[in-house]
């Protein structure tokens, strides 16, 4: 059974950083796509940053380029995405994703995502 648990959310003042982590058991990363995706109240969920197998690039959506980092821990089967300067629009909730062939801000093609971990940035 595949899970994923997204984990490091919490409360920040604008500027601040978290480092969101995603757990995943029952498939190996390396193996994967793996994205982020963020979903603030009455929004669709926005696709923030991915890792592309085929490509072996990592994307990023333009609001989280120069400001966010995606990467991995093979050995951890873990991902994480550090986000750095952090501001009252990055208030969400983030999700972890992963698939496989993905198109990579495409949230319709993953196969397996987490709960979700909240972020909250204060100004």
């Amino acid at each position: 059974q595949v899970q994923l648990v997204e984990s490091g959310g919490g409360l920040v003042q604008a500027g601040g950083s978290l480092r969101l982590l995603c757990a995943a058991s029952g498939l190996t990363v390396r193996f994967y796509d793996m994205g982020w995706f963020s979903q603030a109240p009455v929004t669709q969920r926005e696709f923030v940053a991915a890792f592309s197998l085929s490509v072996g690039s990592t994307y990023y959506a333009d609001p989280a380029k120069c400001r966010f980092t995606m990467y991995r821990d093979n050995a951890k089967h873990t991902v994480y995405l550090q986000m750095n300067s952090l501001k009252p629009e990055d208030t969400a909730l983030y999700y972890c994703a992963a698939g496989r062939s993905v198109r990579f801000s495409r949230s319709g093609d993953y196969d397996y995502w987490g709960q979700g971990t909240p972020v909250t940035v204060s100004s």
